[in-house]
């Protein structure tokens, strides 16, 4: 299994697969690089990279205090140093974006262009207030067979998916054992989000940071995270964004649907 060790001693796990020009993967807020599973076949001659955050998968859990985008987009630099790319292409999901995001304000120079799934600068309270109302405590079900029937039923927004696909989901997301599911994250990853609600940013600089990148948003059209406002007035600031709204999906699209990977590849032959 792939790791690097990070300027502070933290070891982070990734993923590195393909060749070609280099595209960075980056996962929700408690989610892993596994993630991208559903869209890593539909990228031939690239190479992909997916990292797991520190709290996560298979990295190092280094405590709340260093669960934030700052840290987050700085072991992404260093992975690239790490790996000997100079620039990529990043495809941000939620917290994925934001970091993206981040980095095109901070390292501009690193990215070769950002899609963001899901996300914008703003952030709607329905959609943090569903993510408050999970993170950090392990599920009700005791069997990924319960918690894909669990995620069916919670996630309105999302519709035609078959339970293959929500089983895949569980098994991203939870470990099981014969006691129950165990989370894939360090559940003091909650401290860390209501750390970072307590002190709100406003990221239109960070999107604004993100002129002179090819730029993409996919957004879910149920998404309770993503207005249509917001994304209407990102393309209002960036009139050449790729936009594509994938319909039955809410937050968030898995990335494999045929409107996401028409914008991903749109996106793909702006930036590489």
């Amino acid at each position: 299994m792939p790791h690097f060790t990070a300027p502070d001693g933290a070891r982070l796990f990734y993923r590195d697969e393909g060749a070609g020009r280099a595209v960075v993967c980056l996962a929700g807020l408690t989610r892993t690089g596994a993630d991208f599973d559903p869209l890593v076949p539909h990228l031939p001659g690239l190479r992909v990279i997916r990292p797991d955050y520190r709290g996560r998968g298979g990295s190092d859990r280094t405590g709340p205090d260093t669960y934030t985008v700052p840290q987050e987009g700085a072991d992404v630099r260093a992975l690239l140093d790490h790996l000997g790319i100079d620039r990529a292409a990043v495809i941000g999901t939620s917290r994925g974006g934001i970091i993206g995001m981040f980095l095109a304000a901070t390292a501009h120079d690193r990215l070769a262009g950002l899609c963001l799934n899901d996300v914008g600068p703003v952030l709607e309270d329905a959609g943090l207030a569903a993510i408050r109302g999970h993170l950090g405590r392990p599920p009700a079900a005791r069997t990924l067979h319960d918690a894909a029937e669990a995620m069916a039923r919670r996630m309105t927004g999302f519709t035609g998916v078959p339970h293959a696909r929500w089983l895949a989901e569980a098994e991203r997301q939870f470990i099981e054992t014969p006691d129950g599911l165990e989370l894939r994250y360090d559940p003091a990853l909650r401290d860390a989000f209501e750390a970072a609600m307590a002190q709100p940013v406003d990221m239109w600089p960070l999107f604004d940071a993100c002129a002179g990148l090819p730029l993409a948003l996919i957004r879910g059209a149920n998404s309770d995270l993503l207005t249509a406002a917001t994304a209407a007035e990102m393309q209002r600031r960036r009139p050449d964004m790729i936009l594509a709204e994938v319909p039955g999906r809410g937050h968030i699209p898995f990335l494999d649907e045929p409107e996401s990977l028409a914008a991903i590849h749109r996106f793909l032959e702006a930036s590489l």
